[in-house]
C-alpha cells in the first residue's frame, strides 16, 4: 500500500473526544498535494494516526449544512 501524504491546513473543531483519547474532528486537509478538502474522522492526539473517516468538497459541506440546518 502506497503511502499517503497529508497537511492539515487548518482544525475547524472538535466534535467528540474518545476514552482512548482520540479526537472526532473537522479539518480543512490537503491529500498527497491536491487542493484541500474538508474532512470528518478520528485522530489521535499526535495526528500520527487516523481512524476511517469522509472527505468533502467545500460544495458537499454547503449541501451537508443545509441539511444538518433542517434537523432541529
Amino acid at each position: 500500500m502506497a503511502d499517503i501524504k497529508y497537511e492539515i491546513i487548518e482544525t475547524l473543531g472538535i466534535i467528540s473526544q474518545s476514552s482512548k483519547g482520540w479526537n472526532k474532528e473537522l479539518n480543512l486537509i490537503s491529500w498527497n498535494g491536491n487542493d484541500p478538502k474538508y474532512d470528518l474522522r478520528d485522530w489521535s492526539q499526535d495526528h500520527t494516526k487516523m481512524g476511517k473517516g469522509i472527505t468533502l468538497t467545500e460544495q458537499e459541506l454547503v449541501s451537508l449544512k443545509k441539511i444538518l440546518n433542517q434537523i432541529e
